[in-house]
């Protein structure tokens, strides 16, 4: 059961609520929250179906749990639906939530603009007439990719060229006053030479001139991407599980 006192009634609340923590801010974007709750430390929000996730939250797992327990009683959540919480166990959901999926990810984020990296190769912000080009990359380099052509989420496209073929790209997922670095997709014949750090810190430094910080999501089990990352900068994280409920 949810309280009158445990509404947060607008954005505004929601972000104050969190210290306007930017991975609030990036999952908020400009939308307006449907709904918003807090209880000990957690704030939980959902927004409409067209801005992703119905709904993340920041602050203690368990907390944040019992708040979509008793969303889930009230039929306010429902089954196929996804949502970014703080990182917990999946076991903390038995008996409490059905869930279909369930990973663990980090969002990093950084405020500084990455040093120039050993044969950085330069990064390019593509156009429409690289769209082929880029779907065929995507397709065979990341295939699983959530950021492709047409995705209604991406602002733009940053690629790298050798001669006239492109062999890396990124997408530019910005939302609301923060940036984020999508998609990040090399070649497999390129591969080993510092194409992912190039795209990366080129990237990230584009961003920056828009943005005061700049983020990107990375699973748990890729040690490889978080451990670059972490030396272009990115050295700030925070721990989420994301579901889907069944």
């Amino acid at each position: 059961m949810i309280t009158d006192d445990q509404v947060l009634t607008n954005r505004d609340a929601v972000l104050g609520a969190v210290g306007h923590h930017p991975f609030a801010r990036h999952a908020l974007g400009r939308a307006t929250p449907t709904a918003a709750y807090q209880r000990d430390g957690a704030v939980l929000w959902l927004v409409p179906p067209e801005h992703g996730p119905a709904g993340c939250a920041i602050g203690p797992a368990e907390p944040a749990l019992e708040i979509c327990v008793a969303l889930a009683a009230d039929v306010v959540l429902r089954p196929g639906q996804r949502l970014h919480l703080p990182r917990h166990d999946r076991g903390l959901l038995t008996g409490r939530l059905t869930v279909a999926d369930h990973s663990d990810w980090d969002f990093h984020w950084t405020t500084t603009p990455p040093q120039a990296q050993p044969n950085e190769q330069p990064v390019v912000r593509l156009t429409d007439a690289d769209l082929p080009a880029l779907a065929a990359l995507v397709d065979e380099a990341f295939p699983s990719s959530t950021s492709r052509p047409g995705d209604p989420r991406v602002v733009d496209w940053y690629g790298i060229r050798d001669g006239d073929r492109l062999v890396a790209c990124g997408a530019d997922r910005s939302q609301g006053d923060i940036g984020f670095v999508a998609g990040l997709t090399v070649a497999p014949y390129q591969r080993g030479r510092g194409l992912g750090a190039s795209l990366t810190a080129g990237m990230t430094r584009a961003l920056l001139a828009r943005h005061d910080t700049v983020g990107l999501g990375v699973y748990t089990h890729n040690v490889g991407a978080a451990r670059l990352y972490r030396r272009l900068g990115y050295t700030f994280t925070l721990p989420l599980s994301s579901i889907r409920l069944a």
